[in-house]
């Protein structure tokens, strides 16, 4: 069976069990999926018991396909991602891209956690991502191409949408978020990086590091899917001598004393792709 083949039976599935047609897609990332409490919920699916739906290994991740409504918008949110870490290829990990944009999404809203290689962007902080450094071993569109899913050489100019970022963090401002925009570097993971390789990050243009998002973010534009991506800083990783030791535990306790003001941000900007046509 043809990658669009499982497309077309996942979301024929979902579709049969659920009657929302969603305007606008969201991946929650690590500490953040309590943004589904915001969703008048019509339905939701254990990704496991979805056609050709990987099921979420990380602890932080709820591993549920959410539909219904944020703030009258119909949605669907992924409540928790798929990571390459995991042991997921490219393309396990990016389906659910595809079936949010075969469900009919016409924007995607991404978060995830993410270290600081920016002497000027502290633990708190919120990126939002203008650009990225991808540097994971694989590519999830990589292989055949089909055509009816995108073109061969996606061009990736303009990815992040500078204008909506500006939208972005003027509605932050008033949430009492502290943001900028910024570079995201992508790395496989799962462990964190050395002091050379945050050295490195710095060296080369990044502002934010992380294990996630690009391939998401490869796949949406392979779709012609406008993305936003909201990054929350967990950790300082630069200058080195401001190095601490880190565990995930202390990362999603850092981005849930952020996350009650994100989600209300991720919701005013849903309203305001909704309200934008």
């Amino acid at each position: 069976m043809t990658l669009y083949q499982q497309i077309q039976e996942c979301v024929a599935f979902i579709k049969q069990r659920a009657r929302t047609e969603p305007r606008v897609g969201i991946i929650l990332g690590t500490g953040l999926s309590t943004l589904v409490e915001e969703i008048e919920i019509e339905q939701e699916f254990v990704y496991g018991l979805l056609p050709y739906f990987s099921v979420s290994t990380v602890a932080s991740h709820r591993g549920k396909l959410v539909l219904g409504k944020l703030r009258g918008v119909p949605v669907v949110a992924m409540a928790g991602r798929l990571h390459y870490y995991e042991g997921y290829s490219m393309q396990q990990l990016t389906f659910p891209v595809r079936v949010l944009k075969a469900l009919g999404i016409e924007h995607l809203l991404i978060s995830n956690a993410s270290g600081s290689v920016n002497p000027d962007i502290c633990a708190g902080d919120v990126v939002f991502l203008n650009d990225h450094i991808n540097m994971q071993p694989d590519n999830p569109l990589r292989g055949h191409n089909d055509d009816r899913l995108g073109p061969r050489f996606p061009d990736m100019l303009n990815t992040y949408n500078r204008e909506l970022n500006a939208k972005a963090m003027e509605m932050a401002k008033k949430r009492g978020l502290t943001t900028h925009e910024g570079v995201y570097l992508a790395l496989p993971g799962p462990n964190l990086e050395t002091p050379a390789e945050y050295r490195m990050a710095n060296i080369i243009g990044a502002d934010v590091i992380g294990m996630s998002t690009v391939p998401e973010v490869l796949v949406a534009r392979h779709a012609d899917l406008p993305v936003f991506v909201a990054s929350v800083v967990s950790n300082k990783c630069f200058p080195i001598a401001d190095i601490q030791p880190t565990t995930v535990e202390d990362v999603i306790a850092t981005v849930q004393v952020v996350e009650p003001k994100l989600r209300l941000l991720m919701a005013d900007l849903v309203e305001y792709l909704a309200a934008e046509g």
